[in-house]
């Protein structure tokens, strides 16, 4: 057994018990929100969040301060399939996100039942009809998210933004608040244990997280800025440094 990792026995505690929990989210999105107004469904998320990291054992440390209401965009660099999870657990906000997420067993049905918008990538339509929708969400006032840089790294860099969809915050006249996500191993160093990149199957990710040993997920809260002028692609260049500026690693 590798230092940085526990037990093949409580790794499959950890794995048993996240899977039960993603479960328990299925009659809460399907039973209780329908009698929950968007501020009880918004808590809920965030609980359900918190708790999902805990049965994986997982410790959450939230730097800086997130926005306290919207209209807002947070923008962060995207490294697990448990990003979403972690950005719910320290500020609840509505996300975009790939299609392809839809057809996740479970965790695409939650991803539905909280609010998520789904885009399809590659069609630039699509891509219009997304950011006028996210655009009308900021204008009534929701805190929404992206990972701009459209796929995922293992965390030790933020690869280039994409300023397609930072047009919303342009038109709403929105903040975007820049967020740094970091998967940090007991020793301090950055852990790839939640990394999911390329063909890498979930299962194995989620194993691999399971069996880590004293992961921390620090989410670095960025200072909210707005576009003063910029066009989508300079203000994508100017929050991807300030996502990396929020990474100490």
């Amino acid at each position: 057994m590798k230092p940085d990792q526990v037990s093949i026995g409580l790794g499959v505690f950890r794995f048993v018990r996240s899977t039960l929990h993603v479960c328990s989210g299925l009659p809460i999105v399907f039973l209780v929100f329908p009698r929950l107004n968007a501020e009880q469904r918004a808590l809920r998320v965030q609980i359900w969040s918190q708790g999902l990291l805990r049965t994986l054992g997982i410790r959450l440390e939230v730097v800086g301060t997130p926005v306290a209401q919207g209209p807002a965009l947070l923008v962060s660099n995207h490294i697990s399939w448990l990003d979403i999870a972690t950005l719910h657990a320290a500020r609840y906000c509505r996300f975009i996100s790939k299609a392809d997420i839809q057809k996740w067993p479970l965790i695409g049905t939650l991803a539905i039942g909280v609010g998520t918008l789904f885009i399809q990538r590659e069609a630039r339509r699509d891509t219009l009809r997304v950011v006028h929708h996210m655009a009308d969400s900021l204008r009534a006032g929701d805190v929404l998210a992206i990972f701009p840089e459209g796929t995922t790294s293992l965390g030790q860099g933020v690869l280039p933004f994409h300023g397609n969809l930072l047009q919303s915050a342009i038109e709403a006249n929105a903040p975007i608040q820049p967020v740094g996500l970091q998967y940090i191993s007991g020793g301090g160093k950055i852990s790839l244990a939640p990394s999911y990149v390329g063909d890498d199957p979930l299962p194995l990710s989620i194993w691999r997280t399971a069996r880590a040993r004293n992961l921390v997920v620090r989410v670095a809260f960025g200072a909210p800025q707005t576009a003063n002028g910029r066009d989508r692609r300079t203000w994508g260049k100017d929050l991807q440094a300030s996502v990396a500026a929020l990474k100490p690693h």
